[in-house]
This record gives structure tokens, C-alpha cells and sequence, in this order.
């Protein structure tokens, strides 16, 4: 596809008048959404009226498509890019890719990875297909995440939005769908452990007066409850808040050598929430000991949350840690929370832990058991010979 030098853009038949500028204006509009790509100067998806030669996108970039334009696929593509050039990227594209390494730090060895590994077998294919490949890529990021100063045609704008005013009812009705399901699939997980809907076993001590379910159920027991063990699989937040779960969490960390996350993790805890005075001094002990260089505990943190972390720690205070908590936590949720719920470990402790049978009922409940109450320590107790009031 070319457009001539008088602006006449044809496949090889001429229009003439209107037809030459709505030609014109659909060749720019194609161009614009990544439907045809220049080959002299692939960075400007413009419609020059000269004989630059424009190739059709493969339908697999398409805008059209359903394949979503991801943060991790873009990471992909500037690390093939700084690898190939080694890291001479345009100031747009370092500002992004220096983001992206931030945003999706857990992730960047498979980022590096498959950049690696799309570079390697792109040598193994000939070089005008690699050229191809290459122009249709850059063309397809060009569209997807334009340079500084490009409009974003892929934008939804005022006019398209007003389109969508007879699928009012249609939208608003999905919104509610998607605006009630979290609270349906909350109260489906955690309807069988609320003791109001589904009773408690063994029994509710506050009708009849016996204390079990209390004592199975203390911070500290022995042998959690099923019920217990099923809800540290809830959420990650519902397994540090249990201190029988965070104990066995701590356990399974030892085993795989990672167990200063959860220690830092809770060094950090103890800071927030401790006295004002012990403020530096903990602040100090947690440097010591998970922060500073060749520390016994130290704790893998990524090079800018480091810097941050310590610059806030000329003038200590209990949120100076908060950036490294963060980053720990967010490691030991997406790397070993799962692989814990997936271990022998968390699966024995659900075969072995109990099931409070139910106590049985009396047959008058309206007839209590005597209660042995001890007087105050308030009142006055009576002598050998009697005492009381006169």
C-alpha cells in the first residue's frame, strides 16, 4: 500500500475529488489503529502522501482482538528491547520499563526470563522474517501504549461513551451482578463458621454453661479445630491473625530457610504498635538485625524500598518500616502462602485436627446447674462470733 506524492492514496486505481480525502482519511485512521504500519519509519504511525511503503498488521496485533495489552507482555517487550540494544531505550520507554521493574518486582525473573527466551528463538528464524516481526511489534505497542504528546486512540471517549445509552439497563444490571457477588461468595465461604447461623460446637456456652468451646478454641490450644485450620485458608491475613496459625506458618518458613520474612514481619508489627519511648530503640534492633549489611536475618528487599527504608531512618519513627513490611508481606502472600496451603504440612494438620462432638442437651433445660459463686473480696467477712449489721 502506498499514497502518492499529490495525496492520492490508492492500491493501484485512482479516486478522484471527495473520494481522494475520505481515502486519505481512512488510510490515516487504519494507520492510526495499528491496522497498517510504515516501513521506512516504523516510531510515527502516520499517513505520509509520499511513496512510503505501509504493510498490513497480522491480525494477531489487531486492536480489534480480544488479546488485552498486560503490564507483564510490556515488560517483556522493553526487556528484549534493552537487551537487544543494550539498554539504549527512549526516555518514554526507560521512564516505563524503571516503573514497571517496581511494580511487578515479584515477577521480573519471568519477565527477563521470557524476554531470553523470545530472543532466542527469534534468531533461529530468517532475517526479513525477524524484521517483520519486529516492525509489527513496535507498531503494535505504538497503538497500545503511545509516546508522550500521542493521543491514545484506543481511549474511550466522550462521543463512544454516549453510545452506550440504550445498554443503560442492560449495564447497570451487570454492575449490580458484579457488585453483589464478593458478598455472596463471602457469606457462602464463612456462613458454616459463624456460630449465630450455623451453631457452634461443641455448644454455645452461653446457653448451657459449659465452657469447652472456648477452651478449643483459645489462642493458644494444643490442636486447633477444623473449622480453625479451614479458615487459615481464607485469606492470608486470617492465618497471621491466628497466633496457633502463625506459629505453623513459621514452621513451614524454617523448613524452606525463608523464616526472617515472617520475623521482620512481625518486628514490624511490634514497632507500630508498641510504646512512643522504644520507638528508636526497636527501630535500631530491627536495622540490626534484618537491614544492615552481613545482618544474621537479613531480609531480601528490592534496591528502591531499601533506599526509601533507610533514608527514613535518620529521624526513626513507628511507620519508618512500613515500605519494607509492605514488600515482605506481599512476597510471603504470593510466593509461600500458597505453596504453604499446598504442603503436607497444612494438609495433615486439617486430618488431624478435631471436631468438638456436641454436648448433649438436657432433657429440662429450665433446670440449671448450681452455680459456685465465692463472695467478694468487697465485703466484709463475719467472725467466730458472728458479724452483721446491727
Amino acid at each position: 500500500f502506498r499514497v502518492s506524492e499529490d495525496g492520492e492514496g490508492r492500491p493501484r486505481a485512482g479516486v478522484r475529488g471527495r473520494g481522494q480525502r475520505e481515502a486519505l482519511h481512512l488510510g490515516a485512521l487504519l494507520v492510526r489503529h495499528g491496522y497498517l504500519y510504515p516501513l521506512r519509519d516504523p516510531r510515527s504511525l502516520a499517513l505520509r502522501p509520499d511513496e512510503t511503503p505501509y504493510r498490513f498488521q497480522t491480525p494477531y496485533f489487531w486492536a480489534s482482538t480480544v488479546w488485552p495489552a498486560s503490564e507483564l507482555d510490556y515488560a517483556i517487550y522493553l526487556a528484549k528491547r534493552s537487551i537487544q540494544r543494550r539498554g539504549a531505550l527512549l526516555d518514554h520507554e526507560k521512564e516505563h520499563y524503571d516503573q514497571l521493574q517496581w511494580k511487578i518486582s515479584h515477577a521480573w525473573d519471568l519477565v527477563v526470563t521470557q524476554a531470553r527466551e523470545q530472543l532466542r528463538a527469534m534468531k533461529q528464524r530468517r532475517r526479513g522474517d525477524r524484521l517483520v516481526i519486529t516492525c509489527q511489534e513496535q507498531a503494535y505497542w505504538l497503538v497500545n501504549r503511545p509516546p508522550p504528546g500521542v493521543p491514545n486512540v484506543l481511549e474511550q471517549g466522550p462521543e463512544r461513551g454516549s453510545c452506550a445509552a440504550s445498554r443503560l439497563q442492560t449495564v447497570s444490571t451487570a454492575r449490580r451482578g458484579a457488585c453483589h457477588s464478593p458478598y455472596l461468595k463471602f457469606s457462602s465461604q464463612r456462613g458454616p463458621h459463624d456460630p449465630i447461623l450455623s451453631g457452634c460446637l461443641p455448644s454455645n456456652p452461653w446457653v448451657t454453661d459449659d465452657d469447652t468451646y472456648w477452651a478449643v478454641n483459645a489462642p493458644t490450644a494444643a490442636t486447633p479445630t477444623r473449622l480453625r485450620v479451614e479458615r487459615w485458608g481464607f485469606s492470608f491475613q486470617e492465618l497471621l491473625e491466628d497466633p496457633v496459625g502463625r506459629a505453623h506458618f513459621m514452621d513451614f518458613l524454617e523448613k524452606e530457610f525463608s523464616a526472617e520474612n515472617l520475623s521482620f514481619w512481625e518486628a514490624c508489627e511490634q514497632l507500630r504498635y508498641g510504646g512512643q519511648a522504644q520507638v528508636p530503640a526497636l527501630v535500631d534492633a530491627v536495622y540490626q538485625q534484618f537491614l544492615a549489611p552481613g545482618a544474621a536475618r537479613w531480609v531480601n528487599i528490592d534496591s528502591r524500598t531499601m533506599e526509601r527504608t533507610l533514608a527514613g531512618l535518620c529521624r526513626p519513627h513507628r511507620y519508618v518500616l512500613d515500605d519494607a513490611q509492605l514488600h515482605i508481606y506481599m512476597l510471603m502472600k504470593k510466593d509461600s502462602y500458597p505453596r504453604f496451603l499446598k504442603s503436607d504440612m497444612y494438609k495433615g494438620l486439617l486430618t488431624e485436627a478435631t471436631v468438638p462432638v456436641e454436648t448433649k442437651r438436657r432433657v429440662f433445660p429450665f433446670m440449671r446447674k448450681p452455680r459456685h459463686c465465692s463472695p467478694s473480696p468487697a465485703l466484709p467477712t463475719a467472725g467466730p462470733g458472728g458479724g452483721g449489721e446491727d
